[in-house]
């Protein structure tokens, strides 16, 4: 039951921070409003980890499982964020439906996992041919959206290497200590990212964009990466990767309502495929 509603949970938040990053970045800008995020996700998890009474061993087992995690919690979300700014924030979520098949080629390469059988392939090219379709698209939304498939799928590349890293290192500390830790290592690496490439903060942004922000990092980081790494030290990185199977109808559907996003036949399509993919990939 846990696990069944730790993975309701992911589907939920996983649908509802894309649009979530879209309107931080149009309101604050891409590394100040993931800084934002990153700081208050990590005051968040510093208390709860004294509430909690977790301890952040500094090993070299555990500094292992903290770089892992912060593979993705630096590496994938700074991409994401950028990539944010070109594209729909339900195609983020479609494009991230891709998770388990990028997942499953590292963990056949890095875990042996039996995730590359014919049928599996065959879903592949399920996958890719709807983002082709969804690549199409992009050429009609502006000149850059391309840009930010790229990034999503880039961002992609990152997550599924974190999520083989920690299976990996095989910790065996608590989900809190791992993200906490992980967040630890990554926020300095924001705050020097943004000293670098960013060195002006917004002088006006949105209440939308403040609140955004704040969902992002008292919600979506501390609850987000703790039932993602929750799930993962109780299943499979690429059955982990299914949330993103759920997630994007949802996405979609909010972006659309909300955001007013657009919805083409031809979106639809891509993304019926990416769904398609997925359930062929796991029969």
């Amino acid at each position: 039951m846990q696990v069944l509603l730790a993975y309701l949970g992911m589907v939920l938040l996983w649908a509802t921070t894309p649009l979530a990053i879209k309107w931080s970045v149009d309101g604050l800008g891409v590394l100040p409003s993931i800084t934002a995020r990153m700081s208050v996700g990590l005051v968040c998890l510093l208390a709860l980890t004294l509430f909690f009474h977790k301890r952040l061993p500094f090993t070299r087992r555990a500094v292992l499982a903290y770089l892992a995690v912060a593979v993705q919690m630096y590496g994938a979300m700074v991409v994401v964020y950028w990539a944010a700014q070109f594209i729909p924030s339900g195609w983020i979520s479609v494009i991230s439906g891709l998770a388990p098949l990028i997942t499953a080629v590292f963990a056949a390469i890095w875990l042996h996992e039996r995730s590359l059988t014919i049928g599996k392939l065959l879903s592949y090219v399920i996958g890719l041919a709807g983002l082709f379709i969804m690549f199409g698209s992009a050429g009609k939304l502006n000149s850059t959206a391309a840009l930010g498939i790229f990034g999503v799928l880039g961002s992609l590349v990152l997550q599924a290497l974190s999520a083989i890293g920690m299976k990996r290192v095989r910790s065996q500390l608590p989900v809190l200590s791992q993200v906490t830790g992980g967040l630890l290592i990554s926020l300095p690496l924001y705050f020097a990212t943004c000293a670098v490439f960013d060195q002006h903060l917004p002088q006006q942004f949105s209440l939308v964009a403040f609140l955004s922000m704040l969902y992002l990092g008292v919600i979506a980081t501390p609850a987000g990466f703790f039932l993602y790494y929750y799930l993962l030290s109780k299943r499979s990185a690429t059955q982990v990767a299914l949330i993103s199977l759920a997630s994007p109808v949802l996405a979609l559907w909010l972006g659309h309502s909300v955001n007013h996003e657009p919805m083409t036949l031809q979106i639809i399509i891509g993304t019926t495929l990416i769904l398609l993919a997925l359930i062929s990939h796991n029969r």
